[in-house]
């Protein structure tokens, strides 16, 4: 019997856990140290990652069966389903094949101090149908869109085949 991260059950997971993490790493020092400020559907493309994020961590626990294991990672598999959804909304929006939201200008930040306030009234907010940034013509929402659907299919044929197994008895 196998113990511990190394069983095959644990390594979507895993995996998961390391994808969005990196996922979530790059949208922050792209804000962060490279300057690009988020619109406010860039902010909501952000939420299903912090979701996935936390259930992969706790799909890690060790208490857990495989079934709810599995169930978890069929559900972040789902979220990143739906965040895919809200990427392809956004690049629709920056294509100008359907308006975005009426907060497309907003940037969704709460200001800490009056000079916060003051310094985020003064530059300008970040607008949802103008990318702040695109590499071979593909803005950071449509790369989220093809990573979420990637990671989310992954997730979801993980998932089945893994329960699958499980009922089959090949799978402690």
């Amino acid at each position: 019997m196998t113990h511990g991260l190394r069983h095959p059950d644990r390594t979507p997971a895993l995996a998961l856990l390391a994808i969005s993490g990196l996922t979530l790493a790059a949208v922050y020092a792209s804000q962060y140290i490279g300057g690009l400020q988020p619109c406010q559907l860039c902010l909501y493309q952000r939420w299903p990652w912090w979701g996935a994020l936390a259930l992969a961590g706790v799909a890690l626990l060790p208490a857990l069966s495989v079934n709810l294991r599995m169930l978890l990672i069929v559900a972040a598999g789902l979220l990143l389903l739906g965040g895919a959804g809200v990427a392809v909304y956004h690049v629709g929006v920056e294509q100008h094949w359907w308006p975005g939201p009426a907060s497309c200008g907003a940037t969704g930040q709460i200001p800490g101090s009056f000079t916060e306030l003051q310094q985020m009234m003064e530059r300008p907010a970040a607008s949802c149908d103008a990318p702040a940034w695109t590499l071979l013509g593909v803005s950071m929402a449509g790369y989220n869109a093809i990573l979420s659907l990637a990671v989310s299919a992954w997730l979801l044929a993980a998932g089945a085949a893994a329960l699958g197994e499980k009922r089959s008895g090949r799978l402690g």
